[in-house]
């Protein structure tokens, strides 16, 4: 028998491709956006390269109250891409520290098939939110190495019986209820503002926050590399 390679990836985010991701707008967020004042958030999402493109998600003050947001997601993009059961995302982010901020990346089709890889409110400094929206169940998880402005490397297994988290490599939620074998949805990665109802806004005197994401990629057991072992016979003397 063939050994078998190490699956290839089946997307390797590059944030600054159009064709890719979409920047700016989301269903969901009502009505594709730009604001989505019933979930408790500030956000005001917006086109411009500069607050996403970069891998850097940015939010800034309006005079309105608002805060301008970067939004990246993969729903109305050329390439359409949805993480399916049985991919493994993996992603490295760098948290922010400014109170009111909500980074987080998360999955979105049709109304729902919610997926958060994490949540994130530096008011809980220690505390990343994990939970499967599709079937209930989630977990808040406490860690010395969470804190505004540290990175953080995050796996996820989407799978059909069990999505599975793992943070800085170690292995801590399996959920055991899985997201069933149809599952697919498209990501989104975003910077929120939180307006007040569960998390501390920002405070008057904060004007911008940040959060980054250097990397993210997927990965299918659908799609694999074989390598074929030849045989050569050795030259004729």
């Amino acid at each position: 028998m063939l050994p078998e390679a190490p699956p290839l990836p089946v997307l390797t985010a590059d944030f600054g491709s159009p064709a890719q991701w979409v920047a700016g707008r989301s269903w969901a967020y009502p009505d594709g956006g730009p604001v989505n004042p019933d979930d408790d958030k500030l956000d005001h999402l917006v086109a411009d390269p500069a607050y996403s493109r970069d891998g850097v998600f940015r939010a800034r003050r309006r005079p309105d109250g608002l805060w301008d947001t970067g939004l990246l997601t993969t729903e109305g993009s050329d390439e359409d891409f949805m993480v399916r059961a049985g991919d493994v995302l993996e992603a490295r982010v760098r948290l922010p520290g400014v109170l009111g901020a909500w980074p987080a990346i998360w999955t979105w089709r049709d109304g729902g098939q919610e997926i958060d890889v994490f949540e994130y409110h530096p008011d809980n400094p220690d505390l990343l939110e994990l939970s499967n929206h599709v079937r209930d169940a989630h977990l808040y998880h406490r860690d010395p190495a969470v804190a505004p402005g540290a990175f953080v490397d995050l796996r996820v297994e989407f799978g059909a019986r069990s999505v599975s988290w793992w943070v800085n490599g170690a292995l801590v939620f399996a959920d055991r209820r899985g997201v069933g074998r149809r599952w697919h949805a498209h990501l989104i990665v975003n910077l929120s503002v939180s307006a007040g109802r569960y998390h501390p806004p920002p405070p008057p005197e904060a004007t911008e926050m940040s959060f980054e994401v250097p990397a993210l990629r997927v990965w299918s057991p659908r799609h694999r590399l074989w390598r074929r072992v030849i045989s050569v016979p050795p030259p004729r003397r």
